[in-house]
């Protein structure tokens, strides 16, 4: 079967970003600027993720959605930092939900509905997600600190339903419980991760996942 990869360029007067992904792994051309991110660059023999969106907590929420959906993943983001975090943080997340949507293609012969538990010591988060074609999302953290990093935490689930919004998917998660906001922000993007690797899961077949015949 082919890869499924995309690369695409998202500039406007507040953010310039560059994305490369492989919803597969495997190799991906990754920009200098990424890779010179020690936040989230890692190497694998299966996957290469380098993100550098300037934001370092925004780097590790989307290192570990590409780790755990078995992403190859290259994002860059040159944004208008010095106003605040909005920005850059909603315009990475349109970005990848653009290069997702394009990566994945028409919605035939994939598994359509996905689900996943993740915990991280106290915290533990569900996301459900169904590539449908109709942008929807509800996201209920319960997160309490005004800042993770420099990433305000109001953001952080502005910035799952961005995501949700460009790829054209639904997608549902909540943190079930956590004390520590960290725990429950990060636990929330692996179950995401989780739901979404089973999602996209081929089939074999060549059929729509539909009653209606079409996605």
């Amino acid at each position: 079967m082919s890869r499924r990869t995309a690369t695409l360029s998202r500039n406007t007067n507040e953010t310039k970003i560059q994305v490369s992904i492989s919803l597969d792994g495997g190799d991906i051309s990754t920009s200098d600027s990424a890779t010179a991110s020690t936040h989230a660059a890692q190497n694998s023999k299966s996957q290469s993720i380098a993100v550098n969106s300037g934001i370092g907590f925004l780097d590790h929420m989307l290192h570990a959605l590409a780790k755990h959906s078995g992403w190859s993943l290259s994002l860059t983001c040159d944004g208008d930092l010095h106003i605040d975090d909005h920005h850059t943080a909603e315009d990475c997340a349109l970005a990848l939900g653009s290069a997702f949507k394009e990566a994945l293609g028409p919605i035939v012969g994939y598994k359509r509905f996905g689900t996943g538990f993740a915990p991280l010591d106290e915290a533990l988060s569900r996301a459900v997600v169904d590539l449908s074609g109709r942008p929807h999302s509800v996201v209920e953290l319960g997160l309490k600190r005004e800042m993770i990093g420099q990433l305000s935490t109001e953001m952080i689930p502005h910035v799952i339903a961005s995501f949700a919004q460009n790829a054209g998917i639904t997608v549902h998660v909540d943190c079930l419980r956590g004390e520590n906001d960290h725990h429950r922000a990060e636990s929330a993007f692996k179950a995401l991760a989780l739901a979404v690797k089973e999602a996209t899961t081929r089939t074999g077949g060549n059929e729509v996942p539909s009653t209606k015949g079409v996605l």
